[in-house]
């Protein structure tokens, strides 16, 4: 669990004014909103976020998500100000009930997300932070971004999926070397590692996550989420699975409106309309 001290009570501050919530041409924002903390996550602002994301599955009207921060930080990790009363006085259990209804739910919200979801990272993103960009489908960085696996620094196993995700995005090794020595990752060094997938100047960071946002959201909802699905599980199955999964998702797609639509666009060499459905 990643700690940082803040200047604020956090317990004063409305959720709602710290993880804003805005939509506009089919894309829901997600703004965490607490610039003096570094955006460090509380536990009400993990609720809203995956409140939120599970709204987003579950409208038709969103078609895609980004995900991004105020100030100069992304998230600093998680401020434990905002913890469970008696969180001090813990018996056996209570580390594990935290992590996996904190971090790992909020990861794991991310990651389940039925629609695709786009990391702006305009900041610090250290611990959870870090793993809660990494859990996104695609991961745009300013160019004063970085990457910290603060953990070590503070004597800490690396938790909110870390372990699970780093292997996955730059090999065992390179997983090993980030947790082991938590250096501070600047954003170019994460492109070149495979950790985001484009770094763009500052004040070109928000164009570019609604630019991208708003292309994912003019596609076929159904089918780029289908993919979103398989590529996640691609990893922990082995290919008989894999290739099982693909013909599933194939078959539920061709029942969509989109997919049809494709083709037919494609039949008529016209441009086709996609409507999410």
């Amino acid at each position: 669990m990643t700690t940082t001290d803040s200047p604020l009570d956090a317990a004063d501050e409305p959720v709602e004014s710290s993880v804003l919530h805005a939509t506009d041409n089919g894309v829901a924002y997600l703004t965490l909103n607490r610039p003096a903390a570094l955006n460090a996550l509380t536990w009400p602002q993990r609720d809203r976020v995956i409140a939120l994301l599970a709204a987003a599955s579950a409208d038709p009207a969103t078609r895609a998500v980004v995900l991004t921060a105020t100030g100069k930080g992304f998230c600093a990790g998680a401020d434990l100000r905002g913890a469970p009363a008696g969180a001090g006085d813990r018996v056996a259990g209570d580390v594990t009930r935290t992590i996996r209804l904190g971090a790992q739910r909020l990861v794991s919200a991310v990651l389940d997300c039925e629609k695709p979801v786009i990391a702006a990272v305009n900041g610090t993103a250290a611990g959870i932070g870090a793993h809660l960009a990494f859990a996104c489908d695609l991961v745009l960085a300013a160019e004063s971004a970085k990457f910290i696996e603060v953990f070590v620094r503070r004597g800490l196993v690396p938790d909110g999926g870390g372990a699970y995700l780093l292997p996955r995005l730059v090999g065992p090794q390179r997983a090993k070397e980030l947790m082991f020595f938590g250096d501070s990752v600047p954003a170019a060094e994460a492109e070149r590692l495979g950790l985001v997938n484009r770094v763009v100047p500052d004040a070109e960071l928000a164009g570019t996550a609604r630019a991208w946002a708003e292309r994912l959201a003019a596609g076929p909802t159904r089918s780029i989420v289908l993919a979103k699905q398989l590529v996640n599980a691609s990893l922990d199955v082995d290919r008989a699975t894999a290739f099982a999964a693909e013909a599933a998702a194939q078959e539920i797609n061709m029942t969509t409106a989109d997919a049809n639509e494709g083709v037919a666009s494609f039949i008529e060499r016209r441009t086709p309309k996609y409507r999410g459905l």
